[in-house]
């Protein structure tokens, strides 16, 4: 399975847990594959940190505006009744509690829903940016993510690089199944068909707990 089978299994999993009239933040990287996915039709206002409520598709090439870009600098468009504001406001949209769902990557997570994303020891890093403020305000916390890195565990236990926030993710969907933070573990609830449960498990780096009702992905 190569990087872009890897990155369209994640982000069509993941807009299903969009809902028609929610405020959603992606994160940089991945999550903003996640809008190509939506059913057409859908009436979904996407937030960009850095200062934009109704966040459009990335322009065609050639047509990009400067003055347009996501918290990540990609270039990005805004739709007719979208509105331009300071980071500010944005953190204040954030913080109030306004944003339904959040659409992160991740380092590192573990079975206690916390979360590293942002340094590791020793590498430099421009910071941890607005996502200390996204995994806290956001309603709901979804990583969508790959399920190793060069396969090495990144679901753990417990984390081991420094947290970004704690207890605060709700679900993990990567290209292996969909897996709820629950207060005795991590539940695996869907997976991926081309993968079985004990493949799943051995690329996890925590026990998981097997959904009863476990399902395909798709």
């Amino acid at each position: 399975m190569d990087k872009n089978q890897i990155r369209e299994i994640i982000a069509r999993r993941a807009a299903l847990e969009i809902n028609d009239g929610d405020v959603v933040n992606l994160g940089i990287g991945l999550p903003t594959a996640i809008p190509s996915y939506l059913p057409e039709g859908m009436d979904v206002t996407l937030q960009s940190e850095n200062g934009l409520l109704g966040m459009g598709p990335a322009p065609a090439p050639g047509e990009e505006d400067p003055d347009y870009a996501n918290a990540g600098g990609g270039y990005i468009t805004a739709l007719p009744g979208a509105s331009v504001f300071g980071s500010e406001e944005s953190f204040t949209i954030i913080r109030g509690g306004h944003v339904n769902v959040t659409f992160l990557g991740a380092l590192e997570v573990d079975e206690k829903g916390n979360l590293a994303n942002w340094m590791i020891p020793g590498k430099k890093t421009p910071g941890m940016g607005g996502a200390m403020d996204l995994i806290v305000g956001a309603a709901k916390v979804i990583l969508t993510m790959e399920h190793t890195a060069k396969g090495n565990h990144k679901i753990l236990k417990e984390c081991r690089l420094p947290l970004t926030a704690a207890g605060q993710v709700n679900k993990i969907i990567t290209e292996m199944g969909v897996m709820d933070i629950t207060p005795a573990g991590i539940e695996l609830v869907e997976i991926n068909p081309e993968f079985t449960v004990e493949q799943v498990q051995a690329a996890t780096g925590a026990t998981l707990i097997i959904s009863p009702d476990l399902k395909p992905m798709f």
